[in-house]
């Protein structure tokens, strides 16, 4: 048995036999299992040193895209959306709100662990990239050990993955990226093809930060994808 000991999982799901399916698989990994059964028990315990959330959709209280929304607002702890409903729209609101990944019921127990691993992999791979923690240009600053993100001296409210976006992008001016470049960077391999929301976030970090006179902007290549650039 894997020892991952320091690594504990919510389980976030209504239905009891959902939990018992997922615990002694994923306990069986190692990993530490604790359960909810509605939004509030969510909200009330993601605090507790989760590592990562397994999150179902459709829940009582408050529902798993409500609740997603609100744990985005203070933390990036790895979130995998849980739905029976697999419509493309279902699982493209997922993303947009920063889930990490999205897994339609009925779904295999071999699936689900293999999607945690894959997550925890890819986020701690990240926080160990040597990257600078912080950029400035042009009055705008990126913080990422902060998640902050200020124009002009004025704080900026961004979603982890409008963040993750802009600081890849402002990382290496003049470089272009595609769609699928900047989906596998950030959301991973899982959800290439999904471009259609790397088009919803560009166009949000414009409307919250691209004002007239600044001396840099994300510009679109046409048929490829995007650039940071500076005037």
């Amino acid at each position: 048995m894997t020892q991952n000991k320091e690594v504990r999982i919510m389980i976030a799901d209504d239905n009891p036999d959902v939990h018992e399916i997922l615990t002694a698989p994923l306990e069986a990994e190692g990993y530490e299992i604790i359960h909810a059964y509605d939004g509030r028990e969510v909200l009330e315990n993601i605090s507790k040193e989760v590592s990562l959330c397994l999150l179902d959709v459709m829940m009582p209280e408050i529902s798993g895209i409500d609740a997603c929304k609100e744990i985005r607002k203070t933390s990036r702890v790895p979130i995998i959306m849980i739905s029976a409903r697999g419509e493309e729209i279902d699982k493209i609101i997922g993303i947009e709100l920063g889930a990490d990944d999205y897994i339609v019921k009925p779904f295999s127990t071999r699936e689900v662990v293999a999607r945690v691993k894959a997550v925890l992999r890819r986020c701690s791979e990240k926080e160990q990239l040597p990257n600078r923690n912080e950029i400035s240009v042009g009055g705008l600053e990126i913080d990422v050990t902060r998640y902050s993100v200020t124009l002009m001296g004025e704080r900026i409210s961004c979603t982890p993955k409008e963040l993750e976006i802009l600081y890849i992008l402002a990382s290496n001016p003049g470089q272009v990226y595609t769609r699928n470049d900047l989906l596998t960077n950030i959301w991973g391999y899982e959800f290439a093809g999904e471009t259609r929301t790397v088009d919803t976030h560009i166009k949000r970090i414009r409307a919250k930060l691209e004002k007239p006179g600044f001396k840099w902007a994300i510009k679109t290549i046409y048929g490829v994808g995007y650039k940071f650039d500076q005037k």
